[in-house]
């Protein structure tokens, strides 16, 4: 079998995700499949027929510890979360450098740190408090590189914690955190306390000194910020604690905690936990007769038994002692789904009906009671994990909804090899290379665009419908997507109630999380997104992530403009290819620098309606540094601007360069460089400090500011069999230029595969 064959040839994405992404050098389809199957030739056939897949670090990296390559099998770790000691603090830095460097996401909670204000017995006689941490973390996850993408990390904070304010406005400023998630663990006291608007006590007490500290909040006004927050930048997200705790096969287990969650929140984990993916295709799975559950059965014990099998070719491979230690004694692996709009949509069935719901609950039941069964059988063969205790496993609530008599029977006599056996990640890459929905999302949209290189010069773009839409529109002989039925569902038309129920009922069968995205549309109120909220809380969610189209984590700045009556533009990138002319009419601002070489001169020229950055003019002074590379520098900058790309992304990139020694030497000596830790990183700081000026000025009105460099508005023409669509794009993909999708809590590129969590 080719790729080709395996695809299918006129999936030409899907191809390039896979031979960008999994395939090792020039090996063959074939070499591929015996490579990631580990020889286990039941799994390579479901693999073929395109029914399981891997998580995405198995299918790249399996196999390759031999030869040579340093990197693990799992996706996500929890780091050990940080004492209240700054010993501690660091050490937790340390061991997510560690991890990322081996290929790991991790997620870090940081309730044990003091809040802002408590007594220190150091210079700084009080501690600047848990928040201001985050940035360090933040930090280290964008310097380790990992194969052209940086770290994933989680960062959460407890809802009783003091800091809890502070925590759930750092997103707000777009110099912080910028490399993290972060979300708030929400317990039942405090959702009861917003339902009934009483009062809710914050309080943490310092081990060290015994120093109490309490704060009194209105329970709803702070849920009312969260949900703000919310709408405006998609984060913090919200971890239901209590139903995290309370609904696995460990819920009874004393011994057992959780430590926090990976960067997507499908898997809370203990302390150095991690766990190892793969996702069955429930598309697949449509027949004649509806769906085929003697094949999907066959499917969950070959996939529960196949990463087993990785988990322990995988021991030696983890980064830390301690994340080797977690996974000898929970065996935490993470079977989940993708694919489920896809079948909906071939049994006629609309997304969010009680009849998908019904379907769904059959589906999932199934699952649970075959994935505990399965392990029971490899417990019989191999033994227990090695925490195992019978009676907690057998009175957990999640046990005694999902396992079934026989299955029961079988753990009550063999126990079970695994702590934790299903999730529900965000498959991105590989549900955009096979072509069909991701996790348990409807589908995002009838028709995307795809951009091909023209001889004209230019980019063309084309509207290219989702696979399962052509599918039907091709067999149905149909005109365009306006004919389709009203099963055809999308994210942007789904009632959110629908959407939370469907999410609901798939979570009373899986053990661990779901990594899912409620989009909801930019006229969503504040007061709706305190209601989705709410009902996600009393359907018994263990979390959820909502998305407003059009919010400003979308990547969407606006600026006021100069005239008094005039509302608000604007700024939105351009498709690739496309480059901005400045002509004179711009106003430069100019700021100079210490480096750790001499002095540097940072010119940025702006647009004086928008203020945008167009232009960087560096030089360096009578000292400092190499002049072709600031050049170089310069016109680089330069480029990316006037191709529509912001200046906060200009400067994440310069900030993401290694420190200088010849920065951090002066900087120790001399005590006069600029804030930094090497020139890149000094002119970023510049160039914010710059842009920041410049939209305070058109804020003011100020009257310099009287003309505007004529910006192109640029809009892509789709075209399609029948019409022309226009489409503009709102958040660019980092490697292609293309509009990105946010779905199953994360942005997806469907021009390119580029996943940010796969």
């Amino acid at each position: 079998m080719t790729v080709q064959e395996w695809l299918g040839t006129e999936n030409q994405l899907g191809q390039d995700i896979w031979e960008r992404k999994y395939r090792y050098e020039n090996e063959t389809f074939d070499e591929w499949i015996n490579r990631v199957s580990g020889g286990n030739s039941e799994i390579a056939n479901l693999i073929k027929e395109k029914k399981f897949l891997f998580g995405g670090r198995i299918l790249a990296n399996r196999g390759l510890e031999n030869k040579g390559r340093k990197i693990s099998l799992s996706n996500c770790y929890v780091i050990e979360p940080p004492e209240d000691n700054i010993e501690s603090i660091f050490d937790c830095a340390k061991k997510l450098a560690r991890t990322y460097s081996y290929g790991g996401g991790c997620g870090v909670d940081i309730s044990k740190l003091s809040p802002r204000g408590a007594k220190v017995n150091n210079a700084a006689k009080e501690t600047t408090g848990s928040v201001s941490f985050m940035d360090l973390y933040s930090m280290v996850t964008g310097l380790i590189g990992q194969a052209g993408r940086r770290g994933a990390l989680m960062l959460s904070l407890s809802c009783e914690h003091p800091d809890l304010e502070e925590f759930i406005g750092i997103k707000s400023d777009l110099d912080r955190v910028t490399k993290a998630n972060i979300s708030i663990r929400i317990t039942d006291k405090f959702m009861a306390a917003v339902k009934n608007k009483t009062p809710f006590i914050l309080s943490f007490t310092r081990l060290e000194t015994g120093e109490t500290i309490t704060k009194e909040i209105d329970a709803y006004e702070m849920f009312h910020k969260m949900c703000e927050m919310n709408w405006d930048y998609a984060e913090p997200g919200m971890l239901f604690w209590d139903r995290i705790n309370n609904w696995n096969l460990l819920s009874c287990d004393d011994e057992f905690e959780y430590a926090g969650t990976n960067p997507c929140a499908e898997e809370p984990l203990p302390a150095g936990g991690s766990c190892l993916l793969g996702s069955i295709n429930l598309a697949e799975f449509a027949c004649d007769t509806g769906f085929d559950f003697e094949s999907f059965k066959h499917c969950v014990k070959s996939s529960v038994i196949a990463l087993n099998e990785v988990l322990d070719e995988g021991l030696p491979l983890h980064p830390l002692k301690e994340q080797r230690e977690s996974v000898y004694d929970w065996r935490q692996i993470g079977l989940g789904i993708f694919g489920l709009a896809d079948l909906l949509i071939k049994l006629g069935i609309k997304y969010g009906s009680p009849e998908a719901i019904d379907l769904c609950d059959m589906i999932g039941h199934t699952m649970a009671d075959m994935a505990i069964k399965t392990s029971a059988v490899l417990a019989k063969e191999y033994g227990v994990y090695p925490k195992y205790k019978p009676e907690a496993v057998e009175q957990s609530a999640f046990y005694s909804k999902n396992a079934l008599g026989e299955t029961k029977e079988l753990v009550e006599s063999f126990g079970l090899r695994n702590s934790q056996l299903l999730t529900i990640a965000p498959t991105g890459s590989l549900s955009t290379m096979l072509g069909v929905s991701g996790g348990i999302e409807p589908i995002f949209a009838n028709y995307y665009t795809r951009k091909t290189e023209s001889l004209k010069g230019h980019d063309e773009y084309y509207k290219v419908y989702t696979p399962i839409v052509k599918e039907y529109i091709d067999k149905h002989g149909l005109k365009d997507d306006s004919e389709l039925p009203d099963y055809f569902v999308t994210a942007q038309t789904l009632d959110y109630k629908n959407r939370i129920y469907m999410q609901s009922i798939w979570q009373s069968h899986i053990d661990a999380s779901i990594s899912s995205t409620v989009n909801v549309p930019n006229d969503f109120t504040v007061e709706q997104v305190e209601g989705l909220y709410m009902t996600a809380w009393d359907a018994g969610l263990k979390g959820v992530t909502i998305f407003r189209d059009g919010c400003k984590r979308a990547g969407i700045l606006t600026t006021s403009s100069t005239k008094e009556n005039d509302a608000i533009e604007e700024t939105k990138p351009l498709p690739r290819g496309y480059i901005v002319v400045a002509d004179d009419n711009v106003i430069g601002l100019k700021r100079k620098i210490m480096s750790g070489c001499g002095s540097l001169h940072v010119v940025a020229m702006f647009d004086p309606i928008s203020g945008e950055l167009l232009e960087t003019y560096i030089s360096k002074g009578s000292t400092g540094g190499c002049q072709s590379n600031l050049a170089a520098v310069s016109r680089l900058i330069s480029l990316s601007a006037r191709a529509g790309v912001d200046v906060y992304t200009i400067a994440d990139q310069l900030r993401s360069c290694p420190a200088c020694p010849s920065y951090v030497g002066r900087t120790m000596t001399k005590h006069d460089t600029s804030k930094g830790k090497c020139c890149p990183d000094a002119v970023a700081n510049a160039l914010i400090e710059m842009y920041k000026e410049m939209q305070e000025s058109i804020s003011d009105g100020d009257k310099d500011i009287s003309t505007s460099v004529k910006l192109q508005t640029i809009k892509k023409n789709i075209e399609s069999k029948e019409s022309t669509v226009d489409v503009e794009i709102k958040n660019p993909c980092p490697v292609c230029g293309e509009e990105l999708t946010f779905e199953g809590g994360c942005n997806v590129c469907k021009n390119c595969g580029w996943s940010k969590c796969d």
